[in-house]
């Protein structure tokens, strides 16, 4: 779909207040970025320069990382001064290759991402509406027709999330779903066998069930596979060469990093989990991707490249996932707010073997994208958070120093607080 059907200067009072209404008190994001007048190029002027990048602290987090079990790990920053990238370690423990910045790896739930710019679209289109029940479109999914789209997007519609069961037993429970091929109503019906987490909308309680929703309405609006949507409406316009869905081949082509899963025992040897077919999660986490691509999709989603401003607002207006006051959700993309006072959107994502983070400024200018191959070790997903704090905040200041710390008085180091989990952790 050409970039031009969403780049939308006017959006009625009635699309805008269809998508505001009933979303919980929230903390709304920035305006959508617009092009420079001869007025606001002098306010820009004025503006108090981005800290540089700290390259060495990156680097840090990724040796963290490294420390707390995962055999290599990199990240790549984008911003006005161009790319920076680094790598430590290695992408193959048994050929010994070192970590390619160039490789593909599983990004996991980035994927929801993704799936969350489909569904938009296909609402920017008139073709679902965001508080409509689910089983509007679905008839007789779910049980309860107060489950709205926006509480799927959200993570507050309390559908269970079946992975907690399904993953007890992390190499076990990885085994046995390593090359089964779900279809979308059995990972439903896994999810309603269990007890509701929460009433509609009361409360954020992650779920992989909610995107697993989110994969049968595009494909019940489309008539066509998820992989189709991706592939047309994101993948193709932004020219994401490393970029795809891959299901329900378990295998990643071309030059990838292989993928290293820690089994509960503490000291236990690493399974190399790179081929499956990510069957349990689909759209809820079965796209592959690199880091340069992740970068492009980040930035352009911030730029306005794939949606209009009226559902950018929407998509970026977001609710807290913890007390921290550090950590919030909005339409299928995260919000963190760091030690700097900076604010980042994008996802965390976590697959058998991978941790990634994709984050970028509201305005699109400077984005990080980095990678971890393992998972199950959540000490190197907190460490490779840092990488985060480094790329946006620089270099940090002296404690008495910090006049940035006094103007965000709330905000904190996201390594002070253990990484968000998207698929359960033992160690």
């Amino acid at each position: 779909m050409p970039l031009s059907s969403h780049r939308r200067l006017a959006v009625s009072a009635t699309l805008l207040a269809a998508l505001t209404a009933g979303v919980a008190p929230a903390t709304s994001a920035f305006a959508a970025p617009v092009a420079p007048t001869a007025a606001t190029s002098v306010t820009a002027a004025k503006t108090p320069a981005v800290p540089a990048p700290d390259m060495d602290g990156v680097v840090a987090a990724l040796n963290s990382a490294m420390a707390n079990g995962a055999p290599g790990a990199m990240a790549r920053f984008v911003g006005p001064d161009g790319v920076r990238s680094r790598t430590v370690g290695v992408q193959d423990r048994v050929s010994g290759a070192a970590m390619d910045i160039h490789s593909r790896f599983r990004i996991g739930s980035v994927s929801k991402t993704f799936s969350t710019v489909v569904l938009l679209q296909l609402v920017e289109e008139g073709r679902l509406q965001l508080d409509t029940p689910v089983n509007t479109y679905l008839p007789g999914l779910l049980p309860d027709d107060r489950i709205t789209v926006r509480h799927l997007l959200t993570h507050r519609s309390g559908l269970a999330d079946y992975t907690n069961a399904m993953f007890e037993h992390t190499v076990p429970g990885f085994e046995a779903v390593r090359n089964r091929v779900f279809s979308y109503q059995e990972l439903v019906d896994l999810s309603l066998s269990e007890p509701r987490t929460t009433e509609p909308g009361v409360s954020y309680q992650y779920s992989n069930a909610n995107f697993v929703v989110v994969g049968m309405l595009i494909e019940k609006l489309t008539g066509r596979p998820v992989a189709d949507a991706y592939e047309r409406r994101i993948f193709k316009p932004l020219k994401l060469t490393k970029t795809s869905y891959v299901h329900p081949d378990t295998r990643i082509k071309g030059a990838h990093v292989r993928g290293y899963l820690h089994p509960d025992e503490e000291g236990g040897a690493l399974v190399d989990s790179t081929e499956q077919t990510v069957s349990w999660a689909q759209s809820a986490g079965a796209v592959i991707s690199s880091p340069a691509d992740l970068n492009t999709f980040t930035s352009a989603l911030m730029r306005g490249r794939l949606l209009s401003p009226a559902m950018m607002e929407a998509m970026t207006t977001v609710t807290p996932t913890d007390a921290a006051n550090t950590r919030f959700y909005g339409l299928g993309l995260r919000r963190y707010n760091l030690s700097c006072g900076t604010q980042v959107y994008g996802h965390t994502g976590t697959v058998q073997g991978f941790y990634t983070y994709t984050f970028s400024t509201r305005d699109g200018r400077r984005s990080v994208s980095a990678m971890a191959n393992t998972s199950n070790h959540g000490a190197a997903n907190t460490a490779l958070g840092g990488t985060l704090e480094a790329a946006f905040c620089g270099k940090k200041p002296a404690p008495a120093a910090s006049s940035r710390a006094a103007a965000s008085p709330t905000a904190r180091d996201l390594t002070s607080l253990p990484a968000e989990r998207d698929l359960p952790e033992r160690h």
